[in-house]
C-alpha cells in the first residue's frame, strides 16, 4: 500500500487530522517509566485518535544504544494500520543518501521519512525510489530561524520555500512526495498548499511552538480533507503527569482531533490563499 493511501485510510477510519509527534524527553517522563514504555502508553491511549505518528529520532539517538532500542520499539507497538513518519531530516549526496533511505525504510520499517532538499534532486532519488513510502521535503519549516535562508529570493522572484515547492512538484514523478510547512507562518503556508494543492503536507508547531490550529486549518486544508497532517507533541505528551499520563494524552488529543472536526464541520476547505502561477 502507498503511504497516501495509508494515511487517507487513517484519516478515514479515526476521523482525524492528527498527528502525534513521539518526542520522548527523559526529563519529563514519569518517574519509573522507560522511554518504550512511556511511548506504549501513549500510543495506546491515542490510536484511534489519529492520521499518524512522527518520532523524531534526535530523542532517541540522544539516549544511544538504549534510545535506539526504545525507537524499535516504539515502531513496533504502532498499530500496523497507521502511517510512521520517521522525523529524521535526512539529505547527503548518492551512496550515502541511498543508505541513509535504506535504513529508514527496510531497516527501521517507516512509512514516510522527512529529508532535506538542500542538496538537490539527486539527494532526493534514493528516497523517492521507494514508490511506496512518503518522502516530506523541509519547505518552510517553523522554527524562528527559517527565514534567514526560506524567504530569499532566486532570480525569478520566488522565494526559496516557494522554490522547494515548485521543484517537488516536478521531482513527483511517483507520487510520494510532501512538504513540511510550520505552523507559525500561516500565511506561506498557505502559499504553498496554493503551489502544491494535492500534495500531503506534514504541519509542525501547534500548540507549543505557538501555531493557530485555526489558521493552519484555513489556510492548509486540502480539497480531500486526507493530505493535512497537523504534529502536535508535547501538547499531547506531557498534557498530564504521574501514573495518569496516559489518560491525560488521550484527553488532549481528543479536544484537538475534535477541535479540528469542528473546523471542518462547519467551513468548506481552502486549498490555500495564495496564487500558484
Amino acid at each position: 500500500m502507498k503511504f497516501t493511501e495509508k494515511l487517507a485510510n487513517a484519516c478515514q477510519k479515526n476521523g482525524s487530522l492528527l498527528c502525534v509527534g513521539l518526542d520522548p524527553d527523559p526529563a519529563l517522563i514519569p518517574p519509573g517509566l522507560t522511554t518504550a514504555t512511556f511511548n506504549k502508553g501513549i500510543i495506546e491511549a491515542t490510536k484511534d485518535l489519529v492520521c499518524a505518528y512522527k518520532p523524531n529520532f534526535a530523542f532517541y539517538e540522544a539516549a544511544g544504544r538504549a534510545g535506539m532500542a526504545a525507537l524499535e520499539e516504539t515502531i513496533a507497538a504502532i498499530p500496523t494500520d497507521i502511517p510512521i513518519i520517521g522525523d529524521a531530516k535526512r539529505g547527503d549526496i548518492g551512496n550515502t543518501a541511498k543508505a541513509y533511505a535504506k535504513a529508514l525504510f527496510e531497516v527501521l520499517g517507516v512509512d514516510a521519512a522527512t529529508v532535506n532538499p538542500y542538496l538537490g534532486g539527486d539527494s532526493i532519488e534514493p528516497f523517492t525510489s521507494y514508490a511506496d513510502k512518503g518522502v516530506f521535503l523541509l519547505c518552510r519549516t517553523s522554527n524562528p530561524g527559517a527565514a534567514d535562508f526560506q524567504d530569499l529570493k532566486a532570480a525569478d522572484g520566488r522565494t526559496l520555500y516557494e522554490t522547494v515547492a515548485i521543484k517537488a512538484k516536478t521531482w513527483n514523478t511517483r507520487g510520494n512526495i510532501g512538504l513540511v510547512a510550520g505552523a507559525t507562518y500561516p500565511e506561506e503556508l498557505g502559499h504553498i498548499r496554493a503551489l502544491c494543492p494535492d500534495m500531503p503536507l506534514l504541519i509542525p508547531g501547534v500548540g507549543s511552538q505557538g501555531g493557530d490550529l485555526e489558521k493552519v486549518l484555513l489556510h492548509g486544508l486540502d480539497a480531500e480533507r486526507n493530505k493535512t497532517i497537523i504534529n502536535v507533541s508535547r501538547q499531547v505528551l506531557y498534557a498530564g503527569k504521574g501514573p495518569a499520563y496516559a489518560e491525560a494524552a488521550k484527553k488532549a488529543a481528543q479536544l484537538l482531533r475534535d477541535q479540528i472536526n469542528g473546523f471542518l464541520t462547519c467551513r468548506p476547505s481552502n486549498p490555500g490563499t495564495a496564487n500558484p502561477t
